[in-house]
């Protein structure tokens, strides 16, 4: 179960850190991102990264193995790389309609995939 859940929080976090780091090139249209400046830009990603570590520790420290959880710390690390990844696809797909993924974009993701596969054995 504590698999299940370190998973989870590191989606959700993930979210997050997803909105932290590229939300501000897609909602430039707004009021606050127009008059905000980089330094208010950096700030408000830095509060919504806040929101990302508060779930990425509590997964990480629960899905690592010497704390009774499941996994490696090499095993959290790649798990954590392909969540990124499909987050930012689906980020990228709903948002960005502009930008398009192509054949060896879903290759490279799979092969991420495949290697988690390897490194859980």
């Amino acid at each position: 179960m504590k698999g299940i859940y370190t998973i989870v929080l590191l989606v959700l976090s993930n979210v997050f850190m997803t909105f932290a780091w590229y939300g501000h090139l897609k909602f430039q249209h707004l009021k606050f991102f127009q008059k905000a400046g980089l330094l208010g830009l950096v700030i408000a990603s830095w509060l919504i990264a806040l929101l990302e570590y508060s779930l990425m520790v509590p997964a990480n420290r629960m899905g690592y193995r010497e704390n009774g959880g499941p996994f490696s710390l090499v095993q959290l690390k790649v798990i954590q790389e392909v969540i990124t990844l499909l987050v930012f696809t689906v980020f990228t797909l709903i948002f960005f309609k502009n930008e398009t993924l192509k054949w060896n974009h879903y290759t490279g993701f799979a092969l991420l995939v495949l290697a988690v596969y390897f490194i859980r054995k």
